[in-house]
């Protein structure tokens, strides 16, 4: 059914890493949203007039609130397909993350609000009145809502969409919302409970719960997040492919928005090599990591010396050493200089309980423990890419 609909809404929608393609995407997604989020409202609101409810009414606010999210993402998904201009150099993709945030944040306040509600119906509780035509647009909405609920959800992970994703997580719990609330209103009305407060309350605190997810989920790439790490290896096996690329360390990959990021590594390649030829080498790489992950690279090279018995086997040591202080950890840029300096970065993981003075005193005193007179110059560095 998805294929279907972008294929008659979406022109181009083959290529997802369009940007193109993603805004119209985010805009067929924020258009239709906010309709049907508004017809819900409306339906909603007229149930709780005739029920007297205060669960209806409040639940009729949250497609209201759900209405004013579909404009936050209409609005994201254009404000972020904006090029790059001279005060935002790497565009605008950000913004469809802040804009996934607003709607968590709509849905935290929703989640508040109703259980302010649900408080006052508890202590001071009325009676319901259910009727055919409640009941009718209750179930409606239920049916509506889990439709949205997949479409936002299949829509977000074609697109790898933060906001979307957002609102494929506050539809079901609207659905969730709404069914509790038309399942106090049958039991009250058949059996003469008042659970309306009860059963406000427990949905606010599911509610409160799912923004909360979904706070996080956006908040995550703004703040920064290692890179999946099948792309990871996905990306070294790409560089060790390359002839004169001995290893690879400190891959870092930028997240601009979806479709725009970058990337940084570094690359070690034969020190005695041509410089002409090692860079048509690096700019192959640079092409080719562009387009097979769209991303645009920087890498790194760093000179290193192989083939030399002793420089070799000091190397092979230092990497024993350092995966005595954590098995994932690695060695890179090993060199030596003069007759006694043995030089090299070791990288270990963040959960590393050592400080790093810690780690490079434990490294030093292990080397020198096997090679009495080596003058050890150890950096560390903390990734958890190693």
């Amino acid at each position: 059914m998805l294929n279907a609909i972008l294929r008659r809404f979406v022109p181009g929608c083959e290529n997802m890493a369009s940007p193109a393609v993603r805004e119209r995407c985010g805009l067929l997604a924020g258009g239709l949203g906010l309709a049907l989020n508004l017809l819900l409202f409306a339906a909603k609101l007229c149930a709780g007039v005739l029920t007297g409810a205060i669960s209806v009414t409040a639940d009729a606010f949250n497609n209201l609130s759900d209405a004013a999210g579909s404009a936050v993402t209409l609005a994201g998904f254009k404000l972020a397909s904006q090029r790059a201009d001279e005060r935002h150099p790497f565009g605008h993709g950000r913004i469809e993350y802040l804009a996934g945030l607003a709607v968590s944040m709509l849905i935290l306040l929703v989640g508040v609000e109703l259980g302010q509600s649900s408080m006052e119906k508890i202590f001071h509780p009325s009676d319901a009145v259910l009727s055919p035509l409640s009941a009718g647009l209750l179930l409606a909405s239920i049916l509506v809502k889990l439709w949205m609920g997949w479409f936002y959800g299949a829509l977000g992970k074609r697109t790898g969409s933060a906001a979307l994703g957002a609102a494929a997580v506050d539809a079901r719990s609207d659905v969730l919302a709404t069914s509790a609330v038309l399942a106090g209103l049958v039991i009250s009305h058949f059996f003469q409970v008042q659970l309306d407060g009860w059963l406000g309350l427990l949905v606010a605190a599911f509610i409160l719960r799912s923004g909360w997810g979904a706070a996080k989920d956006t908040l995550d790439p703004l703040l920064g997040t290692p890179p999946d790490p099948a792309m990871v290896a996905d990306i070294k096996s790409l560089l060790l492919d390359q002839p004169q690329i001995l290893g690879v360390h400190d891959l870092i990959v930028h997240d601009y928005g979806p479709g725009r990021r970058m990337m940084s590594v570094h690359a070690e390649v034969p020190a005695g090599g041509s410089l002409v030829e090692l860079h048509e080498v690096i700019d192959r790489a640079e092409r080719e990591l562009e387009r097979r992950f769209g991303l645009e690279a920087v890498i790194h090279m760093d000179p290193v010396e192989r083939g030399d018995p002793r420089s070799d086997r000091l190397r092979s040591l230092a990497e024993a050493l350092a995966r005595e202080i954590d098995p994932t950890a690695t060695v890179h840029d090993f060199r030596l200089s003069g007759e006694d300096q043995v030089a090299f970065d070791v990288v270990v993981p963040y959960d590393v309980s050592l400080s790093d003075q810690e780690v490079r005193e434990a490294l030093a005193g292990k080397l020198l423990e096997r090679e009495p007179g080596c003058r050890p110059a150890i950096g560390v560095d903390r990734s958890p890419v190693p």
